[in-house]
């Protein structure tokens, strides 16, 4: 018995898996349909592996149909405009009767018209027209598939096991990537802020300007003078519960997910770092009064981006568009509502996201790039810095307009 289409179908997956950065999304319990995602890939985001016995074109049609309602279920999952799968039928023969025209197109439903559906028949004496296919689709060098007539039932089975534990490790080193650490200092951080806004309640009010100037809020005239520790100081300090609510719940889980992927200590210089640059980037371009926890939270948000930068495929698959989503919606907020200081929004982000380049991921270095990281933030800082204590902007002493910031 001749276990070759078994062995193709295994053969693709490998490839797949293994060379071109798909992700094991889905199984059935025969192991005879596989569902592989990769959100980077133009034009095949998502291929579907099916190993079957074509009969009647109409069966085909089916499953095209059920194929298209499942890939717009992934497509709202990735938030995506539009989303490219393609079906690839591993067959001995084709369809018995006239299947041709369902090759011809892309295929859609009316009620599902984003998704596009590409099928390929892999079916014995057109192997190559459907090689061709996916060489187009996968890379831009022709790839020569050889396979022989008649395969034992050991190698399909040796090959899937070596398919399927690549599928695993991959999955495991994922998992590494997003849980590294175990988050401390972000609890530490939320037990700071709270004690210290009670403080400030018992003396006088966190409301209160010269409260706020006496625990250390930014503040430019005194920063002028030589206070320097007041661009740290405004990130634990809130001005009202519910601003002091709100950051303690961004905190919470931006900063858990910030420190479990890239561990305590660079969290602790990624946080700081941001909640720095964010006090600096509020002294150069505002003179009000301000305070607040959202720069270094911000800069919790540029560690994420940072990710994304670095692992694209992971990061889109997961968080990615609620990442992105929340930065813009929280940029436009900032720039449209009158009373937050989006500069120390935006120095945060910056901040986050360089902090993160300096520091990378643990266990991992990327010298070259960790070094251009830390030179383009110093100069930045150096060059802010430069521009606030010697700059012609008007550092004003009106302390009666305070600014939720950072």
């Amino acid at each position: 018995m001749s276990f070759r289409e078994d062995y193709i179908f295994w053969r693709l997956a490998s490839f797949l898996i293994m060379e071109q950065d798909y992700r094991l999304a889905a199984m059935s319990e025969n192991r005879r349909e596989l569902w592989l995602e990769n959100p980077a890939k133009k034009g095949a985001q998502v291929v579907r592996l099916l190993r079957c016995e074509l009969d009647w074109s109409n069966w085909m049609e089916r499953d095209l149909q059920l194929t298209a309602v499942n890939g717009e279920k992934i497509r709202k999952r990735f938030m995506r405009r539009s989303l490219d799968v393609v079906s690839v039928y591993v067959s001995k023969y084709p369809p018995v009767d006239d299947y041709e025209h369902l090759l011809k197109a892309p295929y859609t439903l009316p009620q599902a018209s984003k998704t596009k559906i590409t099928p390929i028949l892999v079916v014995q004496g057109h192997e190559e027209e459907a090689f061709h296919q996916l060489n187009a689709l996968f890379q831009k060098g022709a790839r020569v598939w050889n396979f022989r007539d008649v395969y034992e039932e050991s190698e399909v089975q040796s090959l899937e096991q070596v398919v399927l534990a690549s599928a695993v490790q991959k999955e495991e080193k994922e998992r590494n990537l997003l849980e590294y650490g175990t988050p401390f200092f972000t609890y530490l951080f939320i037990a700071v802020q709270v004690v210290v806004f009670l403080l400030m309640e018992l003396n006088g009010g966190s409301t209160n300007p010269y409260t706020l100037i006496q625990f250390g809020a930014k503040y430019n005239p005194l920063i002028l003078e030589g206070e320097w520790w007041r661009f740290f100081t405004p990130i634990f300090l809130h001005i009202g519960f519910l601003h002091l609510l709100m950051n303690t719940m961004a905190l919470y889980y931006l900063g858990i997910t910030v420190e479990k992927i890239f561990g305590r200590w660079r969290f602790l210089w990624i946080y700081l770092f941001a909640g720095f640059l964010g006090s600096v980037s509020s002294f150069v371009f505002t003179s009000n009064l301000s305070a607040g926890a959202s720069g270094a939270i911000f800069g919790c948000l540029g560690a994420l981006l940072f990710f994304g930068f670095k692992n694209r495929n992971l990061f889109f698959r997961t968080m990615g568009m609620n990442i992105i989503v929340v930065v813009l919606i929280n940029l436009i907020f900032g720039f449209t509502v009158p009373g937050i200081d989006n500069s120390g929004h935006i120095g945060g982000l910056i901040g986050g996201f360089l902090a993160a380049g300096v520091s990378y991921f643990p266990k991992k270095h990327n010298w070259s790039l960790q070094s251009a990281f830390f030179l383009f933030a110093f100069l930045l800082t150096v060059f802010l810095l430069w521009i606030g204590f010697h700059g012609d902007q008007l550092h004003g002493t009106q302390i009666s307009f305070i600014m939720l910031f950072k």
